[in-house]
């Protein structure tokens, strides 16, 4: 593996962008079974406009490259449904900045939550109530919860795209639940804006039956 991986050019036609959720700048390497997803960092909102693709540089363990790397491997460790890192990049750029790249395998014929034919399944919405519960148990804050980051594939639901994510301290987790709950209220925003072929009524019954699946004490 060189550097040059981290560019879509390097693949050439073996690259494809992209086209459902997030910001641009991701692409399916197709390789060997099960392939990649290349992602290019990219920032938001206001701070898009001045810096879209630049970061302020204070080492390359702080880099968000590098740290989703490390996360996933965590969070794998934990048994926790989350995509292999490959491998991750940090460029510096000019004096005080840089840009980064991750690499990761791809989920094989996955599609994401919204895209799901099985959207109106209570039981999906029940199962990924407990999914989440799992991650929130093992103290994940995941602060871009989303119908984009979510991926369904046969039975199995995974969580993707870690970016500024962390494992909340175990005494943190036991004594702070208020970014759970911004978790799920974000979702939850994402669920209206992203699932237009719900009804309201839908959406709100099934929004219930994760909540109910989520709250549900997990046996032991």
């Amino acid at each position: 593996m060189t550097a040059s991986w981290f560019s879509p050019d390097f693949w050439k036609g073996r690259a494809k962008p992209v086209s459902s959720g997030g910001r641009g700048g991701a692409w399916f390497v197709d390789m060997e079974p099960p392939g990649m997803v290349l992602r290019h960092y990219r920032r938001g909102g206001m701070m898009a406009r001045f810096a879209e693709k630049a970061y302020l540089f204070t080492g390359f363990e702080q880099t968000r490259s590098v740290a989703e790397f490390r996360l996933l491997g965590q969070l794998r460790s934990l048994g926790l449904p989350v995509p292999e890192a490959v491998a991750a990049i940090a460029w510096k750029y000019r004096l005080f900045w840089y840009r980064a790249a991750i690499l990761v395998e791809r989920i094989p014929n996955s599609v994401t939550f919204s895209d799901s034919d099985r959207l109106s399944d209570e039981s999906l919405w029940a199962q990924l109530g407990q999914v989440i519960r799992r991650f929130h148990d093992n103290g994940l804050n995941h602060v871009d919860l989303n119908c984009d980051n979510i991926l369904v594939t046969g039975d199995q639901l995974y969580l993707i795209d870690f970016d500024r994510c962390k494992l909340v301290p175990e005494s943190e987790n036991e004594t702070d639940s208020a970014w759970k709950q911004r978790n799920l209220e974000r979702l939850q925003r994402s669920v209206r804006k992203r699932c237009p072929g719900l009804s309201p009524s839908q959406r709100e019954n099934l929004w219930q039956h994760l909540l109910q699946a989520y709250h549900r004490q997990p046996s032991h």
